[in-house]
């Protein structure tokens, strides 16, 4: 047995860790391992040892949580900053901002039944957070000139949900009153398959309704607009 080896096992026999022993020696804790491994340990020796990493492991949490604090620190700085970015909206931010949530979360393919095209297209906005429907209401009022008794709401929950709950909650958000919602439609939550946390969508899904053809096809065409004015503003980079 060399030298080295039989200082490893006298040190290791002292209660020291491979890596207390790798520095010591030079000697690289997979070769440790293979030469210490199945060493017997008496307990006051172990005992040693598992305070040891116990140290090690509380220390670990510790500069991890350090670490994550400080990255939460520095996230909100960055996101502080960037909200004083942007200004007071004007009326035409207004109407850009809600084109483009249309654009992203709106109904736009034209009604198609057994093949013919429907005359009637609705404008239908489907989101769970708050604040995007609560933004949208704004558009179609301020923008769009829409008044708030035309504009419907349908809400989409899970079946642990309650539904008088949650239209009351919805209705305080977006303005629209409780009388302008649908009944509920109750889906089964994928939290219950153990998919999905049943927490991302807190107060379901609220669909905001406006039955105005003319309206939808108004908002059709500004998307439109938006998407030709991205493309020349590409071009000219």
């Amino acid at each position: 047995m060399n030298s080295k080896k039989q200082l490893a096992i006298k040190l290791r026999r002292r209660g020291l860790s491979y890596s207390e022993i790798n520095k010591r020696l030079g000697i690289a804790k997979s070769t440790l391992s293979s030469w210490l491994g199945d060493m017997v340990i008496i307990e006051k020796v172990q005992n040693r040892l598992n305070a040891r990493m116990g140290r090690g492991t509380k220390n670990l949490i510790k500069r991890n949580k350090l670490q994550t604090n400080l990255a939460k620190i520095r996230a909100g700085e960055i996101e502080e900053k960037a909200s004083k970015e942007i200004s007071r909206f004007s009326k035409k931010d207004l109407m850009l901002a809600g084109i483009i949530l249309y654009w992203a979360e709106g109904y736009k393919r034209l009604k198609v039944v057994n093949g013919v095209e429907r005359t009637h297209h609705p404008i239908f906005f489907t989101n769970s957070d708050p604040m995007a429907i609560k933004s949208f209401v704004i558009f179609l009022e301020e923008v769009m000139n829409i008044p708030r008794d035309k504009i419907g709401v349908n809400l989409r929950l899970f079946k642990f949900m309650n539904g008088d709950k949650e239209i009351r909650y919805w209705s305080k958000i977006s303005g629209v009153g409780k009388s302008q919602f649908d009944k509920p439609v109750f889906i089964e939550s994928k939290s219950s398959k153990g998919i999905r946390p049943y927490n991302r969508l807190a107060h379901g899904v609220a669909q905001i309704r406006v039955l105005n053809t003319n309206e939808f096809h108004r908002l059709v065409g500004w998307i439109e607009g938006v998407k030709k004015n991205l493309i020349n503003y590409q071009k000219k980079l």
